[in-house]
């Protein structure tokens, strides 16, 4: 029997881990190379998994709802005609844990003192503007881990984010004695520092629990969030808390680029096999831009201003569901408008189809989203983290407006379309975000309605 591992794939930089939704096969189903084995989800996308032989399924090591390191075995294939089938291990939990089981440790002869009941993670919110995934909080919460006792955990994860590995090692390190809990600090302590002054300890700051479900009455239709909703959730309100947002407004007559458009979409269909929308040529405009105001380009790590040298740019698209993902496109700045729109068109379809990798929404650099899509004028959107700002294009308008002649003033009626720019003023002032706005929209007023398709 010649037994093939199939292991939890590498789906990004950043990515660690990722949760099994849904197992396509069961032990005893013959699956082919490359056929969908199962679906995971990251807290960027969901995937699928493909084979990587041929054979029969033998083992499944882990249950729906886990999360499982990438890396890890997910389950077994025997490739060979005969293999026996082994039915799903009872114990999932373990599996997924690869940290050093809890050492039971003997209480202490002295007394304790009990943490204060307003520590517990389901009561506290994570006011600084470190991140920590429901899985985290949920084992923090499971452990007794107050938020304080959290921020001190160094983490390994993207950014210095704590992981799953990284609380189930201290933990572990904890109830060996390694380090010590914040809820357990031995009252006969203080005769040990009888001989050096005893600071007054700083009142004990107490996060107010959140308040209970309020009942719901009336003709009502409840809705639970999916995964995907809350994680968004979780994106957003975790971007406000990080960057103070200052939004800037400006306006473009991007008649031109209409224009063209209406008279280029039939002729560079026929010759490129793709369609021609606005999207590509918002990106080219704004890259332009991004090579003239570099620091639009950057993220903030700590004191540190990181200044990206790839142009990546990311392109907010709703799905059918109504969540909201952004694939990105990779290199942007490389690339003509010929390769933008094949890179729009393909991402855009991965995602309404479900079928994007999660690569695919890793590295962007900066960030566009049509809020004119479905309607907007304007709007003002939320920075996409770690990056410092994204711009919003509203709808398309025609409008009566003065332009200047050499004859003079004269009214005409043009496409007009706002753009809008949200940006972390931490980094970006006012000066700064003001001229890379206005010099998008001169860029776009500025396309030649004579380019060739």
């Amino acid at each position: 029997m010649a037994i093939v591992d199939l292991v939890m794939p590498k789906m990004g930089e950043s990515i660690m881990e990722a949760t099994v939704l849904k197992w396509n096969k069961k032990p005893g189903d013959k699956v082919k190379m490359d056929e969908t084995v199962l679906e995971i989800a990251t807290d960027k996308v969901d995937s699928e998994v493909p084979s990587t032989a041929e054979g029969t399924i033998t083992e499944i090591l882990f249950k729906e709802n886990d999360v499982v390191p990438v890396g890890t075995v997910i389950a077994r294939i025997d490739n060979a005609a005969g293999g026996s089938v082994v039915a799903l291990a009872p114990v999932q939990q373990a599996a997924a844990a690869p940290a050093p089981a809890p050492v039971v440790v003997a209480p202490a002869p002295q007394p304790v003192l009990a943490a204060p009941a307003g520590n517990s993670m389901a009561a506290i919110a994570t006011d600084g503007n470190r991140f920590y995934s429901p899985l985290v909080l949920n084992i923090a919460s499971k452990e007794g881990i107050s938020m304080a006792e959290l921020e001190r955990i160094p983490g390994t994860g993207n950014e210095g984010r704590v992981t799953k590995k990284d609380i189930l090692n201290y933990v572990a390190d904890r109830q060996n004695g390694v380090v010590a809990s914040q809820a357990a600090v031995p009252v006969v302590e203080q005769a040990v520092q009888q001989a050096a002054p005893v600071a007054t300890p700083a009142p004990a700051v107490v996060s107010t629990p959140a308040p209970a479900p309020q009942p719901i009455s009336g003709n009502v239709e409840i809705i639970e969030m999916d995964r995907m909703r809350k994680l968004i959730a979780d994106h957003m309100v975790r971007s406000k808390a990080t960057s103070p947002h200052v939004t800037s407004f400006t306006e473009a007559d991007v008649t031109n680029i209409v224009q063209w458009r209406e008279k280029a979409k039939i002729p560079f269909e026929k010759k490129y096999g793709e369609k021609i929308t606005f999207t590509p040529i918002f990106i080219e405009a704004i890259v332009n831009c991004i090579r003239k105001f570099p620091m639009i380009n950057s993220s903030l790590d700590g004191d540190r201003i990181i200044i990206k040298k790839d142009i990546n740019i990311g392109m907010a698209t709703a799905l059918p569901s109504g969540n909201l993902i952004v694939p990105v496109i990779k290199n942007a700045d490389t690339k003509n408008l010929l390769g933008l729109s094949r890179d729009v068109n393909a991402l855009a379809k991965n995602a309404r189809n479900n079928k994007l990798k999660a690569d695919d929404t890793q590295g962007g650099t900066f960030t566009l989203t049509n809020v004119g899509t479905f309607g907007s004028l304007m709007g003002t959107p939320i920075i996409n983290q770690p990056q410092v700002a994204i711009l919003a294009v509203g709808s398309i308008k025609k409008r009566p407006v003065v332009i200047e002649t050499a004859s003079g003033d004269v009214i005409a009626i043009r496409h007009m379309m706002y753009l809008s720019m949200s940006y972390d003023h931490r980094i970006v002032d006012g000066s700064l975000g003001a001229s890379f706005l206005t010099a998008v929209a001169k860029e776009l007023e500025a396309f030649d309605p004579n380019r060739e398709v």
